[in-house]
Order: structure tokens, then sequence, then C-alpha cells
């Protein structure tokens, strides 16, 4: 397995970390700014044309990673040519949250084998249900087979996300890649660093990932007076103190929930995830030093090797970090073996199992790693 990594910039164009010569990529994941991925022909496209046997997939962002750095307006890429992993990539276009499921389902009847090890999944990242989606892809996948990945971003202005598989680029659509054969070896770890805090509240209504009432008062009206004056600057305030969701009101940890929307008529508040009745919600605030330990601990629970590593992690991070952002990465990137290239992107929503654990789950607010080796 060879891994060479690659960026593109307004000023240099596409520039990589080897000659290109005679290497040949069997693979090639982009992350990208939206402002570049919705222009017709442009950077994706070109990398893609210039190694057409190659399966070009990636995905819009809100902030680029490469390395232990992170930058915007750029695209970053990891060209990955394997010795005896064979690759399949679908795509499917989901044209509301309530069809993420189904969708989820049919990529994974497209990708599944005998020999079926890993997939990674590009989703869009406003118009899909995660919680649903993910779960369409545990049904329709063995046991064995494990599933990461990310939900697209769109800087911090929620507007549009793209997703890309060859040449087509576009909003609405759910890229899934599969990985084949024995020589694989996967790793993947994710953590988070956030902290709840105050009262734990019962969902009272909710539909799928919108919630309505929170101990039966308009949960848009209770949470605007936890943020104060930060409350005029919804949705992206919210990424600043995200949901914890509690499986019943006793329970010590839970999945955390990032808002996507709010609609001031219904005074409710739309999630990444589902937030089912019954259930509790709890606020959380993290620390720049809780943050950057989480990611730490995520590179420990992938193993700490792997030749191409893709990080994932979400745009309420970088908020909270602001110019120690990149502490999380130089983190992760210590636990990497060297020689060992890390791409990745800031989300709105992160795919991967918890750690310990086979089965994937949505998440939010966390850094999650995927880490790809043959032996």
């Amino acid at each position: 397995m060879k891994v060479i990594a690659a960026q593109w910039t307004t000023t240099r164009g596409w520039s990589f970390d080897a000659p290109e010569g005679l290497f040949d990529p069997d693979w090639i994941l982009y992350f990208g700014a939206t402002a570049r991925l919705e222009v017709p022909h442009g950077p994706a496209h070109e990398l893609c044309a210039r190694f057409p046997k190659a399966i070009c997939c990636g995905c819009s962002t809100s902030g680029e990673i490469l390395g232990d750095h992170v930058s915007d307006d750029t695209i970053v890429a990891a060209l990955v040519q394997f010795a005896g992993t064979r690759v399949k990539a679908v795509a499917a276009q989901v044209a509301a949250p309530e069809h993420s499921q189904a969708a989820a389902r049919a990529l994974a009847e497209q990708l599944r084998a005998d020999d079926l090890r890993h997939v990674l999944v590009l989703s869009e990242g406003l118009q899909v249900n995660g919680t649903t989606l993910v779960a369409g892809f545990r049904e329709a996948l063995l046991a064995s087979v494990t599933v990461t990945g990310g939900l697209a971003g769109d800087g911090t202005r929620f507007g549009r996300t793209f997703t890309g598989l060859g040449d087509r680029i576009c909003s609405g659509q759910v890229v899934a890649v599969g990985f084949y054969g024995q020589q694989l070896r996967v790793g993947y770890g994710t953590e988070g660093g956030w902290e709840a805090f105050g009262p734990r509240r019962l969902i009272t209504r909710s539909q799928g990932n919108v919630l309505f009432e929170l101990d039966n008062q308009p949960a848009l009206d209770l949470y605007k007076k936890y943020l104060g004056e930060r409350a005029s600057g919804l949705p992206a305030t919210g990424l600043l103190f995200p949901l914890q969701l509690l499986a019943h009101a006793t329970a010590a940890n839970g999945l955390v929930r990032t808002i996507l929307a709010v609609d001031e008529q219904q005074h409710s508040l739309t999630f990444a995830g589902d937030m089912p009745e019954g259930q509790y919600a709890r606020l959380m605030k993290a620390g720049q030093d809780g943050l950057v330990q989480g990611a730490a601990q995520a590179a420990g629970a992938a193993g700490g090797g792997g030749q191409l590593a893709v990080l994932v992690s979400c745009v309420g991070r970088r908020l909270v970090l602001g110019q120690r952002a990149e502490e999380e990465l130089e983190a992760v990137r210590k636990a990497l073996p060297p020689g060992g290239v890390a791409v990745g992107f800031y989300s709105y929503g992160e795919i991967c199992p918890p750690t310990g654990l086979r089965n994937c789950e949505l998440h939010n607010q966390t850094m999650t790693i995927t880490t790809f080796t043959e032996a």
C-alpha cells in the first residue's frame, strides 16, 4: 500500500508530496471547501481526470485537514495505491431526511460481498437523518463489516453541502466506499472531551431528528434561555453547546447531538440525529484542553498505526478550540507512524463505532479516526 498526499490552493493549484511518476492510485479521497466543489469542472474534477482509473470521491467541509494543519478554501487529498485490496464505490440521492435509511440499505446491498471488510461513508450533511442513515448500513451489512465516515460540512453557514463520486459532485448525495480482501487492516477510534452540565430534561415531544419540547416546554425557547445573547447567532452558536442524549434519567453516558437548524415558528430544533421521545437531554460544554485530550484518546483507540489516517472532527470542536484547533491534530499526529499520511475534514457529524464496539453510531462533536494499512 502506497499513499501520497496532495493539496490544491488558489495560488499554486495542485501540488503533491511526492513525484507522481509511475504512481497509479486505485482510490483518491478528497476534502474541500464548498466554494471549490460547487464549481463545474473545478479542481476536484481536475484531480479525478488526472487519474482516470482511480475511484475518486470526497465531500465539502468546515475546514480541511492535512497532517497536523487545518486550512480553508483549499482541497486536500490522499491518493492510495493498494497491493491487494479491492475498492468499490456507490452513491445514492437522498431527497429528504426520511429517505436516509432506505438509501443506506440500498448502498449497503450494492457493496455486500463475502470479503467486504470495511465501508467508508461520506454523506450529505444537511438533508439526511444521520441516525437512520447509520441504522440502514447496520441492518444491511454483516456484523463483521465496520463502518466509519462523516457528514459533509459547509463552514458555519449551514447552507449547502456536497459529496462527490467521479465527475458527479452535488448536494443530497451519499457516497459509500467498500474495501475488500484479507490484506486490509482497519483501525478506528472516537472520543469527545465534552462535559455535561445542568438538569436532565425529558424529551416530551419530537419527530425523528426534530425536537419540539423538553419537559413540556418549547425546546427552542428553553435553549435560547441558556444561550442568552448568543441565541441571536443560531444555529451556528449552537455548535458551542450541544446536547447529550441519554437513554434514561440516570444514564451516565450518552451520544452527543449537534443542532443543524432552528424553526422560529414551530419553536423547534433540528439535530444531525434522532432525539427520541422518552429519552433525556442535557446541555454540554467543553474546554480546549478537554477537546485536545479527547482527540489523543481517539488516536489511542484507533491503534496508532496505519499508512493512511482519515480524520473527521466536528466543526463545533474547531469553534471552541479557535486558534488552538491544530493542537488536536498534533495530538493525533503523534500517534501515527513516521511516513503515514493523515487527511480529513471538519464535519457536521461523525460515523464510527463507539470505542471498544463494532456497531457504528452517529456522533457529533467528536474526533473520529480511521486508519488503513495492508498486512
